[in-house]
């Protein structure tokens, strides 16, 4: 095996219960510093949870959030992408204000730049941080004589600068519809199964990192010095720590253990569609701002390759549920869905809901895009729920809290969140600061996208999803 690891000062032996992104992605951090990790997931492979597309580089979609919230998603995403970069589609995105939409687009740019900045501080203190491209090319400002001037050019099928991204964009959108500027900024998009893929080879990498599938966690007895933890087949392992990774279920191991959490738990979903007269050209991803709930809410269009686009409309009619928001109780720690969304959750979708949402999905960005009326859904949705700590339902930055010494809980919000916590775990029951990870195996782009398209294949959605961008 080839492969050199810094190896921690610990022998202890860590439990992770739950293989979604969060679980996975410290689970292989731990295990690349040497601690010995066994991960439990009960789906049939790692990284399944609920839909990731979006590189958060700044928090630019969400308008609602503090300045403080968009620096710590900046910060987090850069290294997401060190420790995951065959999962990027390296594309720039949009950010329109509808004339329908109380709000202005100079009131975005303070933010944007004191992101610029901060992006440049980052890249002072670690050359390696530039994985954004310049902090000078970090956002630019489009108005509209610019784009009435790029719409009149053909699109590029391999786009070389930023003018050439946004000539689709400007052709196709209703530009009456929209305040300006507009901004184009350098957040970019994140494949769900190339992480996954990622997670997958990484671990066939690592003695130390011990994968169980297929398992469900039945009961955590604490004990003076460990934990006992039994499995539904009726085994039994013994691990000094324990780290609660289950996702939107995480108030379920909180309540086995009897201790207890205030979260709040929301479904979501996004659709697949394919736009088959648009498939050669080369989208950004564009975000519509709106008010989150309303008929108007945020519309987000995100392109893969072969014309297909995973579209966010955040109505309750497309992403968002009617009781889709729960909160946990003085009772249990475990927020309860209606059973509605966990049976979508745990056994799919009738047929008729998911083409009826993807069609209101399609109309809802058609609004903006007129052609995109003749896209058509391609496939299964992408959904899940995601927890959110505390009771603020706009809170986008979590990571990890932890109970006595020896029992944390993963609480992130975005997938980015998921190193910040392995490094809090890793510095608080093992050493002072997380070592430098040196090690001369790393993964094969091209192997990466190669087992990516088969994971997508055998969970049911088109290959685009896992090709670059």
């Amino acid at each position: 095996m080839n492969q050199e690891f810094t190896m921690a000062q610990s022998s202890k032996r860590v439990a992770i219960i739950g293989g979604g992104v969060a679980g996975s992605t410290v689970a292989l951090f731990l295990a690349k510093q040497g601690v010995d990790v066994t991960l439990f997931d009960k789906n049939k492979s790692l990284v399944s949870g609920p839909p990731i597309c979006h590189l958060h580089a700044g928090g630019n979609l969400y308008r609602e959030i503090s300045q403080q919230q968009c620096l710590d998603l900046l910060k987090q995403s850069i290294d997401f992408v060190r420790f995951f970069p065959s999962s990027v589609n390296v594309r720039p995105t949009v950010i329109a204000v509808p004339k329908v939409d109380d709000g202005e687009p100079f009131a975005l740019l303070p933010r944007l730049k004191v992101l610029r900045e901060a992006y440049r501080d980052l890249i002072n203190e670690d050359a390696d941080n530039n994985v954004l491209g310049s902090p000078d090319d970090y956002f630019y400002e489009y108005d509209y004589e610019q784009l009435k001037a790029l719409s009149q050019r053909d699109c590029p099928k391999v786009p070389s600068s930023l003018d050439e991204w946004l000539i689709p964009f400007a052709k196709y959108t209703d530009l009456e519809q929209l305040k300006f500027p507009i901004y184009v900024v350098q957040e970019y998009g994140l494949s769900l199964f190339r992480v996954a893929s990622s997670v997958q080879l990484w671990t066939e990498q690592l003695d130390n990192l011990h994968v169980r599938t297929g398992v469900v966690v039945d009961d955590i007895e604490p004990l003076e010095s460990h934990y006992n933890v039994a499995l539904d087949n009726g085994e039994v392992g013994t691990f000094d720590f324990v780290i609660n990774a289950c996702g939107f279920r995480t108030g379920s191991i909180d309540d086995k253990l009897e201790i207890k959490r205030q979260r709040l738990v929301e479904f979501k979903a996004a659709y697949v569609t394919k736009w088959e007269s648009h498939q050669e050209e080369k989208w950004p991803e564009v975000i519509f701002h709106g008010k989150r709930g309303t008929p108007q809410g945020m519309a987000q269009l995100t392109p893969y390759p072969g014309g297909y686009f995973q579209l966010h409309g955040m109505t309750k009619e497309i992403t968002l549920f009617d009781k889709g928001l729960v909160g946990s109780t003085t009772k249990t720690s475990q927020p309860e869905l209606p059973q509605s969304l966990i049976n979508k959750i745990d056994k799919g979708w009738p047929l008729d809901v998911q083409v009826a949402r993807s069609k209101s999905a399609i109309r809802h960005i058609s609004q903006f895009v007129p052609d995109f009326s003749t896209a058509e859904p391609a496939g299964k949705p992408l959904y899940g729920a995601q927890q959110i700590p505390g009771n603020e339902a706009s809170l986008r930055t979590a990571d990890v809290s932890f109970e006595g010494e020896r029992y944390a809980r993963l609480e992130i919000v975005k997938a980015s969140s998921a190193l910040i916590a392995a490094k809090k775990i890793m510095s608080k029951w093992f050493v002072q600061q997380p070592q430098t990870m040196v090690h001369t195996y790393s993964l094969d782009p091209a192997r990466v996208q190669e087992v990516a398209m088969n994971i997508a294949k055998e969970r049911g959605y088109p290959e685009s999803l896992a090709i670059a961008y």
